[in-house]
């Protein structure tokens, strides 16, 4: 699978996030990550759709819709006429999870299911088939700048032994505290999309474009 970087827009500085858009495709980074909360699924709330609405027509990097909110059914539709290009919803809490996968595959989009760092992977065996992605989150959800769980990384090698020997070619991706240090043992894993945010280029000790052009660099040489 092709090792991607998915840039965490939450991080990103608001008062020029297009400016950091612009560096980000310099840099050949290929996807937002854009996490949507609605502070009843986790207790947090981030990015507003009227950015996005704006945004969307500014850049061609892909749109990688996170929804950490209940009923995400009732939203499918919204951020598909945003412009997301891929929409991953919640294991927890969500019993129709065909139904919900099937919702986003009708609206034309990619669709991802994820889990948080507690959840088994198990039940993904008879969903892998009809996902494009699976999101293993490596911190609890909500808040960024958390510490990473390192017995994530055995649920990571589970997924991809399992997309292997069902055959199916899925993205597996890993949010939350996405480092150089973390980032070895999650490729060894199976993982092959990375959220970068607060651990790696969003990290303020030097200029965007650079830290992500050496972000992407090191996860694609691994």
């Amino acid at each position: 699978m092709k090792t991607r970087i998915s840039a965490s827009l939450d991080c990103a500085n608001y008062l020029a996030l297009l400016e950091d858009v612009r560096k980000l495709e310099r840099a050949g980074i290929e996807m937002l990550h854009i996490d949507i909360m609605d502070g009843v699924f986790v207790p947090n709330f981030a990015i507003g759709t009227n950015l996005l609405k704006k945004l969307r027509p500014q850049t061609s990097l892909l749109f990688d819709v996170h929804l950490m909110v209940v009923n995400p059914e009732a939203h499918f539709s919204l951020f598909a006429q945003l412009g997301a290009d891929s929409i991953t919803f919640h294991a927890e809490g969500n019993p129709r999870l065909h139904h919900l996968v099937d919702a986003v595959k009708r609206l034309g989009k990619k669709v991802g299911i994820a889990l948080n760092p507690s959840t088994s992977p198990e039940f993904l065996r008879y969903l892998l088939p009809y996902l494009d992605l699976v999101l293993c989150m490596t911190v609890d959800p909500g808040f960024v700048g958390q510490r990473f769980v390192p017995e994530v990384v055995a649920k990571v090698e589970v997924i991809r032994k399992m997309s292997l020997e069902l055959g199916v070619a899925v993205d597996i991706a890993v949010d939350g505290g996405i480092s150089e240090e973390t980032v070895p043992q999650l490729k060894r894993a199976g993982a092959n999309v990375f959220v970068a945010g607060t651990s790696s280029i969003f990290s303020g000790r030097e200029d965007l474009e650079a830290a992500a052009r050496r972000f992407r660099e090191f996860c694609e040489r691994l």
